[in-house]
């Protein structure tokens, strides 16, 4: 058996590449845990083993990763969630395991799209008076907080949509959406035209899965306000999509040719 890789996982690429990794019918080209969170009720499961919620830190990884073997550690969270890179990164360096981020690469605005581009949350929240009134927040169940507390929040209304119920303080005026993408152009641009929402607010999380909105969002001529993602730690090296990232683990011996022999 191969080196030991352990995937920080939760997002689409991660399932990607352990199931690349796994092989076909489930036979092991190499040692493979993905490692989940454990913040959505009913993750969608990768191939190979699996361990379900945090590891108390930066330290508690590095143990982690010495007492499991672990030889290369795959960043492969969303691109918003920084505190478990920046611990993946320190836990890394405590312990000498080669680490590397897959960051699906984000969005691009056209030229019709009207987009206005936040640092964070408190940033966007702060931009929406000068928007619209109805807004369609898809920033996940977390952070709302900044949306409750904005000044002039009490006169917009909000429909939050997310996979799993949102966590409180929410905004005064809120509708809650329980669904789950990928999306499709029509339906998105159905669920503006019902909520006659008039501004889209969403993380640039990148990838398809999600993207229709900001199509429907630009045929109906609506604000988009864009969250900016955070960097990578410094000094970690990022690859854009799974085959890239199979042929570093390749390179760097963490498993067997026959999953890279498909990403020439």
């Amino acid at each position: 058996m191969p080196g030991h890789i352990l995937i920080l996982g939760g997002t689409t690429e991660a399932r990607q590449l352990a199931a690349e990794l796994t092989g076909p019918g489930g036979e092991a080209t190499a040692r493979v845990t993905t490692s989940l969170a454990g913040r959505v009720a009913r993750p969608r499961m990768p191939a190979g083993d699996v361990r379900i919620g945090g590891f108390g830190g930066p330290r508690g990884l590095a143990d982690w990763l010495r007492t499991h073997c672990v030889d290369i550690v795959v960043d492969a969270t969303h691109p918003f969630a920084d505190t478990i890179s920046a611990n993946a990164a320190e836990a890394a360096r405590a312990t000498g395991t080669a680490l590397f981020a897959l960051r699906r690469p984000g969005w691009t605005a056209g030229p019709d799209d009207q987009w206005h581009q936040a640092d964070d949350l408190a940033d966007a929240a702060a931009r929406l008076p000068g928007l619209g009134r109805r807004i369609l927040l898809t920033t996940g169940r977390l952070g709302l907080a900044a949306f409750a507390a904005a000044p002039g929040a009490d006169r917009l209304h909000f429909v939050v949509r997310s996979v799993d119920p949102p966590e409180p303080p929410l905004p005064r005026h809120t509708a809650v959406l329980l669904d789950r993408g990928p999306y499709t152009v029509e339906g998105e641009t159905a669920l503006l035209r019902d909520h006659t929402i008039d501004v889209l607010v969403t993380k640039d999380s990148g990838g398809p899965a999600t993207a229709a909105k900001l199509t429907a969002a630009r045929n109906l001529g609506l604000p988009v306000v864009v969250v900016r993602r955070p960097p990578p730690p410094d000094g970690v090296r990022v690859v854009h999509d799974v085959a890239a990232a199979l042929r570093l683990l390749c390179r760097e011996g963490g498993f067997s040719r026959d999953a890279a022999d498909r990403y020439p």
